[in-house]
């Protein structure tokens, strides 16, 4: 273990440097305009992994000297970053607190209590990596979405003081633990890129080699007299590598954007970029005239609250528009963000992390030992609410329930049906239910009818057994969940990964059971063509993916053929948007309801004519599929049910009942619609050879 150094050879934290404030600002004005503005920035994001490399470079320098020093505490570590951390946390949640009990759905309200709960836990990072995808269309409605990297961060601070200490304390060198864990975890995330990129994305095993950069950059600073090629002697060396790392970045903010394949290698453009311009230095020209500016230093001082308000507002602000907001709402929401980060720098954060108490009126004065304690308590005591509003079910009992149309009330149940959790394996001893997320079956005989299918599928199975009869009753396998999805398809190709090999079981375990007669094949028609989380269909046109797509259910037809079952597969539902965007929503703040006037989202009304035109192609593969399986295969057809031809539309609503539940998923309400014409078409044509 090297000996402590002379103070003249080391980088100390209190040195303290200006560019790196400037460089905070280059990283949160990017996430500010990327999430404002998308249209003008798409690769802005890119400044959260900034910052994941100045954090590391910060935490891992004070750690360094201390343990060099000999001064090392666990919880004065601790304790500084609860003073840093938890002041502007424990004010933005309560806000989104407050918020969503005046704005909020059950649903929406339901989450949030989680979300906040993961934000004071921080694990948020897990909590979205168990929901969806950071770039998915429910993204923006999700107000605390963005303290996911804050829950990488916290993580990291939690593994590495003590990993550094046990090296310390058994004299293992620095160097190669900063190189093996960080390799590693840049090797999980190339891997990791193509086969879960959204679990890539959230896990913090794929970013925390973002942060060992940082640490790279302060074991070399700390200790760089072993490192003497390493010093930079020279203006020109410190320009060069400053520019280069700011063409990096910039590279970055062009090149990248929401469909690159992000982390993976592109996310080394902003974090080799951001070494670069750390190890240039203070002297550095880029560094100090442009990062050191007053502006930027000033906008560096306010990133931290700054990352946390702008997401929360601008998420609000998207709820409350019923869909992105105008770009003066936008511009405001931002000017806002920027104030309420001041004031909480100047009257939050700074006097808390920086005095040495409190005092009112010269009289009662609180030491920085009660003050942790008071800010632990406080962070729990609003994680635990969070919890609360969760564990209630979104708290049904909230004024801005009553003044708005329930997006809930699409749903009628099945009461006085018992659902087995048993879906008809019993000839498919290999096959077990947990290959599935969801295995229900109807208890009332016989059972003659199977649903397959993805959560589509799941959207319609109460409706089928609220409306079926004596002459045949329904199972299910499919949804989400379990160990992988299931749809309506058998395949190996890459477009369907996510199916494989649950959709075979499924299939084929229905192949094999005596007693089912007809299955019903229910899939989102996205996932056919290769869309997956893109809810509306406008690029189903030009898919190139048709003949993979038919070969794809072909497969999953053929077995259920062979086994003498017939086969309906159910026209997909048209894509809306979402209920809640449709409702026109009033909050109970009469200040909100004036700048966020109510108007219909023009998304919540479609054209059969357009609807027609975007799903050609889906519509033709249904076609084809019926022509070419003769007596096997049956298309039953919906846009008869969902929409009004007469009036030639397809809308949100109908009969004064909500059509759809969440994002293009059809209600309960409309499973039913759908169930009834079906199940009677069932029973009336025992040879199931009929069209619909």
């Amino acid at each position: 273990m090297a000996h402590a150094i002379p103070k003249s050879a080391t980088l100390p934290n209190h040195q303290y440097r200006s560019d790196i404030d400037g460089l905070r600002a280059f990283a949160v004005l990017s996430v500010v305009l990327f999430h404002a503005f998308p249209e003008f920035i798409s690769g802005g994001f890119i400044g959260v992994d900034v910052f994941f490399v100045i954090s590391g470079f910060l935490i891992s320098t004070i750690i360094f000297e201390k343990l060099e020093e000999g001064t090392f505490s666990f919880a004065d570590f601790y304790a500084r970053r609860v003073r840093r951390i938890f002041p502007a946390l424990i004010l933005v949640l309560v806000t989104s607190f407050v918020l969503g009990w005046c704005i909020l759905f059950v649903s929406e309200y339901k989450q949030l209590g989680k979300h906040i709960a993961g934000g004071a836990g921080f694990i948020a990072n897990l909590i979205l990596w168990s929901e969806s995808g950071y770039f998915d269309n429910l993204a923006d409605t999700k107000p605390l979405l963005h303290l996911w990297s804050l829950g990488i961060e916290e993580q990291f601070y939690i593994v590495w003081p003590p990993i550094l200490w046990a090296a310390w304390r058994f004299r293992v060198r620095f160097l190669p633990i900063i190189l093996a864990i960080g390799l590693a975890s840049f090797a999980f995330n190339l891997y990791g890129i193509s086969i879960d990129p959204v679990a890539t994305f959230y896990s913090p095993l794929t970013r925390f080699w973002e942060l060992l950069i940082g640490a790279l950059l302060a074991y070399v600073a700390v200790f760089q007299s072993k490192y003497p090629k390493l010093v930079i002697h020279s203006i020109a060396q410190a320009n060069t590598l400053s520019w280069m790392g700011c063409a990096l970045f910039v590279a970055g903010l062009l090149l990248i954007n929401k469909d690159s394949s992000f982390p993976g290698a592109w996310a080394l453009f902003p974090t080799i970029g951001a070494a670069l311009m750390i190890k240039a230095g203070p002297n550095a020209w880029f560094n100090k005239v442009v990062l050191g500016s007053s502006v930027l230093v000033w906008f560096g001082l306010i990133s931290y609250p700054l990352y946390l308000w702008h997401w929360l507002l601008l998420s609000f602000a998207r709820i409350l528009s019923s869909s992105v907001p105008e770009l003066e709402i936008r511009i405001g929401v931002v000017a806002i963000s920027i104030l309420l980060s001041w004031l909480t720098y100047r009257f939050v954060e700074k006097p808390i992390r920086f005095g040495s108490g409190i005092t009112f009126f010269g009289k009662w004065f609180v030491d920085k030992k009660a003050i942790t304690i008071a800010l632990v308590v406080g962070l729990f005591l609003i994680g635990f609410a969070g919890y609360l509003a969760n564990y209630k079910n979104g708290s049904h009992s909230r004024l801005v329930n009553k003044i708005n149309v329930d997006p809930e009330s699409g749903y009628d149940g099945v009461a006085g049906v018992d659902l087995i959790e048993d879906c008809g394996l019993a000839n498919s001893p290999s096959i077990d239910k947990s290959w599935f997320g969801t295995c229900l079956r109807d208890s009332r005989p016989p059972v003659k009818y199977a649903l397959v299918g993805d959560s589509h599928a799941a959207s319609i199975f109460r409706g089928l057994v609220r409306t079926s009869n004596e002459n045949g009753r329904w199972l299910f396998i499919g949804g989400p969940g379990g160990k992988g999805a299931v749809s309506t398809v058998i395949s190996s190709h890459p477009l369907f990964q996510r199916f494989i090999p649950n959709s075979e079981y499924a299939i084929n375990s229905l192949a094999k059971n005596d007693s089912i007669e007809t299955v019903l094949f229910v899939g989102a028609s996205r996932n056919l063509f290769g869309l997956n989380e893109k809810k509306f269909l406008d690029d189903l046109e030009s898919s190139p993916n048709f003949d993979v797509a038919y070969e794809a259910v072909q497969n999953a037809i053929n077995p259920l053929k062979a086994a003498g079952k017939k086969v309906v597969i159910l026209e997909d539902n048209p894509t809306l948007a979402f209920p809640e965007d449709c409702l026109q929503r009033k909050s109970t703040i009469s200040a909100i309801n004036y700048f966020f006037p109510k108007k219909l989202n023009p998304r919540c009304v479609l054209t059969v004519e357009r609807h027609q035109q975007r799903t050609e192609q889906y519509r033709r593969l249904l076609a084809k599929l019926e022509k070419n399986n003769p007596g096997t295969v049956k298309i039953f057809y919906t846009i008869p049910i969902l929409c009004d031809e007469s009036k030639g539309l397809c809308e949100i609503s109908k009969n004064g009942r909500l059509l759809y539940s969440y994002s293009d998923h059809i209600s309960d309400y409309s499973a039913g619609l759908i169930g009834r014409p079906l199940n009677e078409w069932l029973r009336d044509q025992p040879s199931k050879t009929a069209a619909p």
